[in-house]
């Protein structure tokens, strides 16, 4: 149905409640490298319960390699300074959302692979810094299924 890429992550429990929504989501979720953790570190099986085996999760050695699957024009990174409320976004099964690190966000140099039509932002009180990474990975993919009348669901 849709794409996670998590570009560098940091923090096992992130990455791990990702993996849960993916499998509670059809959602596919991707790795790009280096992870700040490993895969088989104890706070992300936890994290993920038992959902790693019913979520479908590739790693990539870098973004080069994991854009090359998909058609870029239907990647939507999602930057707090995005130019798009993720509302205003038409969603199409197959799309991809890039998610950057829970530190540092998205460097320029990968949101500059982007129009700026595509970088989406969730909407936030002024002066707040961010949401957490799983929580907003969680917005994003829910409007987006929401918007194909959660195909796939019961």
């Amino acid at each position: 149905m849709f794409h996670l890429i998590l570009f560098e992550p940091e923090i096992p429990p992130n990455t791990g409640n990702i993996i849960r929504l993916c499998a509670n989501s059809g959602a596919t979720l991707h790795l790009v490298q280096p992870l700040g953790f490993s895969l088989d570190d104890a706070q992300l099986r936890r994290a993920g319960l038992d959902y790693r085996d019913l979520a479908r999760v590739h790693e990539h050695r870098n973004l080069t390699v994991c854009l090359q699957q998909f058609d870029v024009t239907r990647v939507f990174p999602v930057e707090t300074r995005g130019g798009r409320r993720h509302t205003e976004q038409h969603y199409q099964a197959g799309d991809a959302f890039l998610f950057g690190r829970e530190t540092s966000g998205l460097p320029g140099e990968v949101l500059s692979q982007f129009a700026a039509d595509q970088v989406i932002r969730l909407p936030m009180i002024p002066g707040n810094r961010s949401l957490n990474l799983s929580n907003a990975a969680a917005i994003v993919v829910y409007e987006a299924w929401r918007q194909l009348a959660f195909a796939g669901s019961e």
